[in-house]
């Protein structure tokens, strides 16, 4: 089994239930993430509940991705996974066998400061190795461009 995994934490000037409700919805996402992807698949209610799946989508490559909720303790942490093959294309071929999962947590270093951390850990059996382009979400700088979107967008609120 080959396992890459990639962090990143930022502290913010925002309380841990701010943070984490802006970052745990995914429909934010398409303001934060690189690559501009479609969120699907939504349940109407939010906060998601554990168990809850949605879609995320890249139309530029043509991937798309199924999450599921894990985890859901506000403000402290949120874990989602993947479901199925990773990175299917839109007819639901190809994609990696393996297994990936996104965990975020809030703590508080600080009065009035949140320090914000991401972990992505992405799973393959050897005989399915990660093609180039998981190696790209992986990258710390990709990561960290998230970041600074999400204290954009937070900045905004």
């Amino acid at each position: 089994m080959g396992i890459v995994t990639t962090s990143s934490e930022t502290v913010y000037r925002q309380s841990a239930e701010t943070v984490y409700d802006f970052v745990t919805n995914p429909a934010n996402w398409t303001r934060t993430y690189p690559g501009e992807p479609r969120i699907s698949g939504l349940p109407s209610a939010l906060p998601l509940r554990v168990g809850d799946t949605w879609h995320e989508s890249h139309p530029s490559a043509d991937r798309i991705f199924t999450w599921q909720l894990g985890v859901a303790t506000r403000p402290w942490r949120w874990m989602f996974a993947s479901v199925g093959r990773l990175g299917v294309d839109s007819n639901g071929a190809g994609g990696l066998e393996g297994r990936m999962t996104v965990e975020y947590r809030f703590t508080r270093p600080g009065e009035n400061l949140t320090l914000f951390s991401r972990t992505m850990t992405i799973e393959a059996d050897r005989h399915a190795p990660l093609p180039d382009g998981f190696f790209r979400i992986v990258n710390p700088a990709h990561i960290d461009a998230y970041h600074a979107a999400v204290a954009r967008e937070l900045g905004a609120v």
